[in-house]
């Protein structure tokens, strides 16, 4: 069964969703559109996202912290 990417967008991000089934458990398969990383969670650390306070998530979110520091890991 092929599987089809869902692309979630906008002026800053684009992001390819899809829901992988080859590992233990289902689990999401992101793909940065612009540098091709991906990042597979499973529902524990989705579930992690749904319940994080607003105040962490708004820190994950400022791309100055790494994705755009030098010191950070590619």
């Amino acid at each position: 069964m092929e599987h089809r990417d869902a692309v979630v967008g906008s002026e800053f991000a684009e992001v390819a969703v899809r829901v992988d089934e080859s590992a233990n458990s289902p689990r999401l398969r992101l793909e940065d559109r612009r540098t091709g990383r991906v990042r597979f969670l499973d529902a524990l650390e989705l579930e992690t996202l749904v319940w994080l306070p607003d105040e962490h998530l708004r820190r994950l979110l400022d791309p100055s912290s790494d994705r755009w520091n030098e010191d950070a890991e590619n």
